[in-house]
């Protein structure tokens, strides 16, 4: 399988516990998609029509910084992406994080938590997104505080 890298988004802190109990069901290293300016809980707040989310969710194209490019993507074989869905897809700093790097030849499996929406075209969106050869896998909502053993198990389901 590779070296493997769990890169996570998390606005409230559900994604990144999740994150952390993959990389260690992964035997993966850990990193964190950190947006150049930080998401405030007025930022955040999905029914305001001004609030930040809500703005760069209606704006596909809206790429918002991330903090620092050092995920060393060419270290890794296999690249877990997470994050938090919005909208019924994945925020659009995902996109940011993935067309920072080139991926080429490498496997993204995207990984998603949702307070109560399923992955909707979260996939499809990405798609343009991922460079090169990379193989960008079926991605999968995880929720509920998921076990090691659990997500072990789903990590073999997906022949990497």
């Amino acid at each position: 399988m590779g070296k493997k890298l769990v890169a996570y988004f998390s606005a409230s802190g559900v994604t990144a516990a999740l994150a952390k109990t993959l990389a260690e069901a992964a035997g993966a290293d850990l990193y964190e998609i950190k947006p150049e300016a930080p998401y405030t809980k007025a930022d955040l707040d999905w029914t305001d029509k001004k609030s930040r989310s809500t703005i760069e969710m209606q704006d596909p194209s809206f790429r918002p910084a991330i903090a620092g490019k050092d995920a060393n993507i060419a270290d890794y074989d296999v690249v877990f992406v997470g994050f938090p869905i919005w909208w019924y897809v994945a925020p659009t700093i995902i996109n940011t994080f993935l067309e920072s790097y080139d991926f080429s030849g490498k496997i993204i499996v995207p990984f998603a938590t949702s307070g109560s929406s399923g992955l909707g075209e979260t996939i499809e969106k990405l798609k343009p997104s991922v460079s090169g050869t990379a193989v960008l896998k079926e991605g999968k909502l995880l929720n509920g505080g998921l076990s090691k053993d659990a997500l072990a198990k789903w990590i073999t389901t997906l022949n990497l």
